[in-house]
């Protein structure tokens, strides 16, 4: 992606028909089980991001996750291989750490983790962003990647990095996020689209 398109997603400017990053929708979580996105994905465009701004969890050690659904069903239980791996810092500097970090699927059909022990703390949060490929292909499965960073209680910087494929030719037009249980108690999640 061209440099100007970032700088115009990250100043806002973002928008117009002929950017190379549109921004398609915007959600912001009020105490809310879940965010679905079920328009907008089509194909428009190439890649969807969906970016993250300081989701607060309402339940203590839970993680934000994501799921899809192919065209024409419902249920959110579409079929994920995946890896995730983390780096960690703990702010007394008593850890620092790089490793694989569970939470990955082998052709599982459960929600994706994309970040894991997220407190309820008032100040905790997360942020990152979800990149994923050509979901409207009915030829390849969909590959998607994702960057998430939050605080834990110890108090830690927890980086996370999972990846993976939706194994469906299916194209894929709608996408949810929740908490592994409880709430989605504040924050915003944005799609874009790439040109």
């Amino acid at each position: 992606m061209p440099l100007g398109a970032f700088k115009a997603a990250l100043m806002g400017t973002a928008g117009v028909s002929t950017a190379d990053v549109v921004l398609l929708s915007s959600q912001t979580a009020s105490t809310s089980a879940t965010i679905s996105f079920t328009s907008g994905i089509d194909s428009t465009y190439g890649e969807y991001i969906f970016r993250f701004y300081n989701i607060h969890s309402g339940t203590n050690s839970t993680g934000l996750q994501f799921q899809v659904n192919a065209d024409g069903e419902s249920g959110y239980n579409e079929t994920i291989t995946s890896t995730m791996f983390r780096a960690y810092h703990t702010e007394s500097d008593s850890a620092a750490v790089f490793q694989y970090a569970g939470d990955d699927q082998a052709q599982g059909t459960a929600f994706q983790f994309l970040c894991n022990a997220q407190p309820d703390d008032n100040d905790a949060g997360m942020c990152g962003e979800l990149h994923l490929f050509n979901p409207s292909s009915t030829t390849y499965v969909k590959h998607f990647y994702a960057r998430t960073m939050t605080f834990d209680t110890g108090p830690t910087a927890i980086n996370l990095f999972p990846a993976g494929y939706i194994n469906t030719t299916a194209a894929i037009d709608d996408i949810q996020f929740k908490m592994q249980s409880g709430n989605m108690d504040a924050g915003t999640i944005k799609m874009w689209g790439v040109k």
